[in-house]
């Protein structure tokens, strides 16, 4: 009881904006306010929820098979060449142009080209999702490298630490609040091209769910696919966030 206590008043706003979100479109398109044929009623929108709950559950699965190995591939480059560059000054001064131009780049303008020259529309849209978690991961790295306390530094030149253990030990713990926070914030941005490749390469997934019966004209599919996607990604993004908050509990006051 007490825990849903303090749910309620933290997120009572969300809540009351959700509902009035809720009530809105169901006065609006209850009452054919709106176009019948976009916006369906709640009633056609619950009952199709019903109906394809577990084949968008299914497609769920689809979507973090080609999600969550991206996400690891990218984790290891982002340190690969996170770390190098925010250990040494001069060969971050010397390469952040080229990294700059290069993260500037929207991962679903390179489509074109990966939908060519990938060898499978699977590894095209891996692709997409790797580039657009890369970089802000990669920053957080290096900026968290290159501005960490001197104090870490001394603390573990006393204790005699060198090579990796120094590096995962002291460097890396050290730099993982604002690495994690680049994490997260790329990982919302993955979310985007995950769904943009699986509308337009993808067999099975959220984003093909959508789509094809958008294609199809089955708006209320579409709406109950929506919904089930939007809740999907809000919980993997509260699970992150969780997660993130317990690695960092010691930075936290």
């Amino acid at each position: 009881m007490k825990r849903i206590k303090e749910f309620a008043v933290k997120y009572w706003i969300t809540l009351v904006l959700i509902l009035i979100l809720i009530f809105g479109y169901a006065y609006l398109a209850n009452n054919k306010l709106l176009d019948p044929f976009l916006f369906p009623t709640t009633d056609a929108i619950i009952k199709s929820f019903k109906a394809n709950f577990s084949t968008m559950f299914l497609n769920m699965f689809a979507s973090f098979k080609l999600l969550f190995p991206s996400l690891f591939i990218a984790v290891v480059i982002a340190v690969v060449i996170g770390v190098p560059l925010g250990l040494n000054k001069r060969l971050r001064e010397g390469t952040l142009p080229v990294v700059y131009a290069l993260s500037v780049i929207p991962s679903i303008l390179l489509s074109p080209f990966l939908l060519l020259l990938a060898p499978s529309l699977e590894w095209a849209s891996r692709i997409m999702i790797i580039y657009n978690v890369i970089w802000p991961t990669c920053f957080g790295i290096m900026y968290g490298i290159a501005t960490i306390d001197s104090t870490y530094l001394d603390t573990a030149a006393t204790l005699e630490l060198s090579g990796f253990k120094k590096l995962f030990k002291v460097i890396l713990p050290a730099a993982s609040p604002t690495a994690l926070s680049g994490f997260v914030t790329s990982l919302r941005g993955s979310f985007l091209v995950l769904i943009f490749a699986e509308m337009y390469g993808a067999k099975y997934g959220m984003g093909y769910f959508v789509k094809k019966n958008a294609d199809y004209g089955i708006y209320s599919n579409v709406w109950s696919g929506f919904i089930f996607l939007v809740i999907v990604l809000v919980i993997i993004l509260r699970i992150f966030e969780a997660l993130k908050d317990r690695n960092l509990k010691w930075t936290m006051e």
